[in-house]
């Protein structure tokens, strides 16, 4: 009897872990409406240059799953890149010096300007330094956008012509239809302080599209993982429809992430029309 129970005692420990199998998350196809793996996710991408992955800033399981996603996708496409709305153009050449290990961490975080919750963002930033993957400083800097807001996107015209070498083309395109109603929803209303607002929103859409479709110019067959909040990128409006403009043979495929408690066939046709895939994270049931 004692040696079945010290045998017990043995397994116990391996035991445990494995009833704790559960993820704070699931996947699902929109196409198919099935629940797929994140591996299955990052296979599916064979033919997709451009995968957007569209996040709530204050989900940490998002976070982790973007450097999952990452991770695998740099395994199995070596030639993946990484572009980030969390660091602006003009800071491209202190991005490219920390992953050369060129600069220490400490400069980097203060000269790339990083987000205050960088630390939710440093495994894709040393992932990519460890496997010497290319990272995009896709949005367009503060400086910018605070001038749109302030008197309107005409502003950027009287810019210097060496500052508008960090923008995206002008005129920048202001998106109407279905992303102006959603804008419009979340603000709560129409006003002209309003609208210079929403003009700041499409600088920063058009700065991001603008520069993965440069970076997939000059590297034409890499693929891009482009990480941004998802309003950017719900419903492919946004960077999205940009992109779509500046490239329009690029292939693009988006996630829209975000935390809900419920993950069920109800939610899921509310869900449908946000991204190719849809990943609820927390407690879904």
């Amino acid at each position: 009897m004692k040696r079945y129970i010290l045998l017990i005692l043995l397994l116990l420990p391996f035991a445990l872990p494995a009833q704790q199998t559960s993820q704070p998350y699931q996947i699902f196809e929109t196409k198919t409406g099935k629940n797929i793996t994140l591996e299955e996710l990052v296979k599916n991408l064979k033919k997709t240059d451009v995968l957007v992955f569209g996040e709530e800033h204050n989900d940490s399981t998002s976070h982790l799953l973007e450097a999952q996603i990452l991770e695998k996708m740099i395994q199995l496409y070596p030639s993946t890149a990484l572009s980030m709305e969390m660091f602006s153009t003009d800071v491209q050449p202190v991005i490219n010096e920390y992953l050369l290990d060129m600069i220490s961490e400490k400069n980097f975080i203060k000269e790339a300007k990083a987000w205050n919750n960088y630390k939710d963002y440093r495994p894709l930033i040393e992932l990519a330094k460890t496997n010497h993957t290319d990272v995009i400083g896709a949005n367009v800097a503060t400086r910018y956008s605070n001038a749109v807001s302030m008197s309107g996107l005409d502003k950027l015209k009287n810019f210097p012509e060496a500052s508008k070498s960090f923008l995206p083309p002008l005129p920048v395109d202001t998106a109407t239809g279905r992303y102006h109603e959603k804008f419009i929803e979340t603000l709560g209303g129409h006003d002209m302080g309003g609208m210079k607002i929403y003009q700041t929103q499409n600088l920063w859409d058009a700065s991001m599209a603008w520069s993965i479709a440069k970076y997939a110019k000059s590297y034409p067959g890499k693929k891009i993982l482009q990480v941004n909040g998802r309003f950017h990128s719900d419903e492919k409006t946004g960077l999205i429809a940009q992109l779509k403009k500046y490239a329009p043979k690029l292939s693009v495929s988006n996630i829209s992430c975000f935390s809900s408690g419920s993950a069920d066939a109800k939610e899921r046709d509310k869900y449908a029309d946000l991204g190719d895939y849809v990943i609820v994270t927390g407690q879904v049931n």
